[in-house]
């Protein structure tokens, strides 16, 4: 099997307080939240993991920590405003609706469906398989990733949404592999930064099987 990533752990956060917590990621190392917050690592057990997992990078608990803390930066950012959410199928499902509940302002939902992959890894060309419902234009723009890695993709949805007129355009990703990128872009709301390992589990997949763990974790070779 192949990754998508993990393990450094540099996040993107807007606070200048630093802050420790104890969540439950893969022993060993850290992750740091640039101006933030700083994690320590816990063990997870095991016997919890699937065993096509070598191990557990983010379990339940950081990933709900997380994504709790990019929810209430949104709703402090957008304030005052409804934003439509375009979740990119189909890696985001899992992060989006997370991140949607614990909002606290009102929104609205669409999605695209983007690909540029080929078995575990880019082809380099992006191909649009599935476009919005609603019209974006005049709106503010949310749109939710499960990872970014060339941020080829990511650069072909913003040079496709700009056109279309939004008042406001932003990405938000749960993941971030800047070792893997090809295109000078990186999103404004990022919840881990990660190095070049392939990751499943929460919405990341290999041959459409993991999707369904409540965990990220890396494959066995």
């Amino acid at each position: 099997p192949f990754r998508r990533s993990m393990r450094s752990w540099r996040l993107e956060g807007s606070s200048s307080t630093t802050r420790t917590r104890s969540l439950g990621l893969s022993t060993g190392a850290s992750y740091h939240c640039a101006g933030a917050a700083v994690f320590p690592i816990l063990s997870v057990r095991p016997s919890m993991a699937h065993p096509d997992i070598e191990r557990v990078l983010l379990d339940e608990a950081a990933i709900r920590g997380r994504i709790q803390e990019l929810a209430a930066q949104l709703s402090a950012d957008y304030a005052g405003r409804r934003p439509v959410l375009i979740g990119i199928l189909k890696g985001s499902v899992p992060f989006m609706a997370d991140l949607m509940r614990a909002m606290t302002l009102d929104h609205t939902v669409d999605f695209m469906c983007a690909s540029s992959y080929s078995g575990e890894s880019s082809t380099g060309v992006v191909r649009l398989v599935l476009d919005l419902r609603e019209s974006i234009q005049g709106k503010d723009v949310l749109v939710i990733e499960d990872i970014i890695d060339t941020g080829l993709t990511l650069g072909y949805l913003r040079q496709n949404l700009l056109t279309r007129g939004p008042k406001s355009l932003e990405f938000v990703t749960l993941l971030d592999k800047p070792d893997c990128r090809k295109v000078n872009i990186s999103p404004k709301y990022c919840g881990f930064k990660i190095p070049n390992e392939f990751v499943v589990g929460y919405g990341l997949d290999y041959d459409e099987a993991y999707r369904h763990l409540p965990y990220i974790g890396v494959l066995k070779k």
